[in-house]
């Protein structure tokens, strides 16, 4: 018979006695924990009540008689379980809460906490970490695995898990857990996500030198009803323009007044004036009268943007003396001449033609450029694979903005701090993206689970897709240069 002591008279219950001397804790493999993958039993495929067996790795339902766990333990004498909700330890069959400090770690990677003075030092390091299989790794710089050809979301993920005031959000989990929801609403599951995969990009204390997107890429395809899917290759900025408004959208952000941590690190605006232009078929006498319509005079309007497109002159078909195909080049201030102001655009619809030109009003602490690529017609889509000459650091946009505003912003130059880079063709082709480490001042190229350092001058000689720049203020030093 158990006998239950109270623990008021200084005498400690013997379930707790019991609990500080489970006899199985060294047959924990903690080689087989992952705890990317989604929270469900192995065999009742239900969310609900899951234990993870510390010993295969594999996930059961419940731990009273005939529950999956259960049966595992005995069939197999697994006796450490998880409780991967409360992260509360047992021992099975015999039913007990295992305390024991030394299963900590375990605790930390199912789900890693950031004290406030540990974010603010993320930047400052450049310390390596040891995973438990003995590689080493860079926290933040940690490869993603690719699926299927989830390669596309990888890189944004990266991406933005490198923007510091974006991370820094993100680890803290009492920064958004009380946001209020309406009832049934699916998309903050997209938020709680991209908050769990930060943490354990950032984790110093991994057991593998890699982590697995496999919960939040089940959500982007959830939450976008399946426009982006883990099976088929998907379109990067389509991908980063939908997830930067669904994750504004989840975090209670509205389009004009209410802001979230996206709108203040990413958004910025310009004013677009428009001029419609006569039919091109009309006589020119015709054409002359109705440009002083009222119809035909330019109209100008405020707009905001979370990243800037970029547009590259069509590719050339000249062949050189080789008779190969010349890839041509152009430099970044040159397609960045579309926000001066004065450069006008010809936009055309189904019925009518217009006249555009951009000028931008307020620059971002974090600018994203995604430079168009592809074209689509009727029949297939096209690439271009112009490279974009750009230097990584100091990019000074204060000309694009309009004169009365420049007084204003006092810091209007830019440092690369990601590149993503799109190679081979239109539909089949593979992402990979460039990142600077700002403890180390070192660039990374990951590509999937693949992490190498690369020289800053190698940048600038790849397929260019979507970049992401840092405003620098007064304080930040010339990083990667």
């Amino acid at each position: 018979m158990m006998i239950f002591l109270s623990a008021k008279n200084g005498r400690v219950d013997s379930e707790d006695r019991r609990s500080r001397h489970c006899p199985y804790l060294d047959t924990i493999n903690r080689s087989v924990l992952d705890f990317d993958f989604e929270k469900l039993c192995s065999i009742s495929l239900s969310h609900i009540n899951a234990y993870a067996c510390l010993v295969c790795g594999k996930y059961f339902q419940g731990r009273g008689l005939k529950s999956h766990a259960y049966i595992h333990s005995v069939q197999f004498s697994h006796h450490v379980f998880l409780n991967l909700h409360t992260l509360k330890f047992y021992c099975l069959p015999d039913n007990y809460e295992i305390i024991d400090s030394s299963l900590e770690d375990i605790t930390y990677v199912l789900k890693p906490t950031f004290t406030k003075q540990q974010i603010a030092n993320l930047d400052k390091q450049a310390k390596l970490s040891r995973a438990y299989d003995g590689t080493t790794y860079l926290p933040g710089i940690v490869g993603l695995n690719n699926i299927k050809a989830n390669d596309y979301a990888n890189a944004v993920l990266q991406a933005l898990s490198n923007v510091p005031p974006l991370r820094n959000y993100f680890l803290e989990e009492d920064n958004y857990k009380n946001i209020k929801r309406p009832p049934g609403d699916i998309m903050f599951l997209l938020v709680q996500r991209f908050g769990e995969l930060m943490r354990k990009l950032w984790n110093p204390r991994n057991f593998k030198a890699h982590v697995s997107p496999h919960e939040m890429l089940q959500a982007v395809v959830l939450c976008s009803k399946k426009t982006f899917q883990i099976t088929k290759q998907g379109d990067g900025v389509d991908f980063l323009s939908w997830f930067l408004n669904a994750l504004h959208s989840a975090l209670g952000g509205t389009k004009k007044k209410k802001k979230t941590i996206v709108t203040d690190v990413f958004q910025g605006s310009m004013r677009i004036f428009t001029k419609k232009l006569p039919h091109p078929d009309l006589p020119a006498e015709e054409k002359e009268q109705l440009l002083h319509n009222d119809e035909y005079q330019e109209t100008m309007v405020e707009s905001t943007f979370m990243y800037l497109t970029l547009d590259l002159p069509t590719a050339p078909l000249y062949k050189d003396e080789k008779e190969q195909l010349i890839i041509p080049q152009v430099p970044l201030f040159n397609i960045l001449a579309k926000f001066n102001g004065i450069t006008e655009k010809e936009y055309k619809t189904y019925k009518e033609n217009f006249l555009k030109r951009f000028q931008l009003t307020k620059l971002p602490p974090y600018l994203i450029f995604c430079i168009k690529r592809f074209t689509k017609n009727n029949f297939f889509v096209e690439k271009n694979p112009t490279i974009v000459n750009f230097p990584i650091t100091n990019v000074d946009l204060r000309e694009y903005l309009s004169e009365e505003v420049q007084a204003v912003h006092k810091n209007t130059t830019y440092d690369l701090i990601a590149n993503i880079v799109h190679d081979g063709k239109p539909s089949e082709g593979s992402y990979r993206i460039h990142v600077l480490h700002h403890g180390t001042g070192k660039w990374y190229e990951l590509q999937d689970l693949q992490v190498t350092d690369i020289l800053p001058q190698m940048i600038t000689l790849s397929e260019a897709y979507i970049q992401i720049w840092k405003r620098r203020d007064d304080e930040t030093n010339q990083q990667g240069a």
